[in-house]
């Protein structure tokens, strides 16, 4: 089993910066992906950032050039520091891991809340 862990979320006033962290533990090998998801209250839970073991990384259109996604690998870990955040930014953070034989695990997610 595999477990992810994270942390980070709260509430910041708009213009204001976070920094998620999401930790993998158990039975963890073969790791390809390691990404953040986030789901807004009434809209579908999207992609925001991945990261491959090759260190390839993907964002979504609306968070480019704001957040930035990382991976210590040593330490199964992946982050996700958020800066110039928006109130549409608001929504439960989910971690996701997915190994190369196509396996996914999922946390179980991080509030983040941005006023205005």
């Amino acid at each position: 089993q595999v477990q992810l862990v994270e942390s980070g979320g709260g509430l910041v006033q708009a213009g204001e910066s976070l920094r998620l962290s999401c930790a993998a533990s158990g039975r963890v090998f073969s790791i390809n992906t390691m990404g953040w998801y986030r789901q807004a209250p009434g809209k579908q839970r999207e992609l925001v950032a991945s990261a491959t073991s090759g260190g390839n990384t993907n964002y979504v259109d609306s968070v480019k050039g704001r957040f930035t996604i990382s991976r210590d690998n040593a330490k199964n870990t992946v982050y996700l520091q958020m800066n110039s955040l928006k109130p549409e930014d608001t929504a439960v953070y989910y971690c996701n891991l997915r190994t190369f034989n196509g396996i996914g695990y999922w946390g179980k997610g991080t509030l983040v809340t941005v006023s205005s």
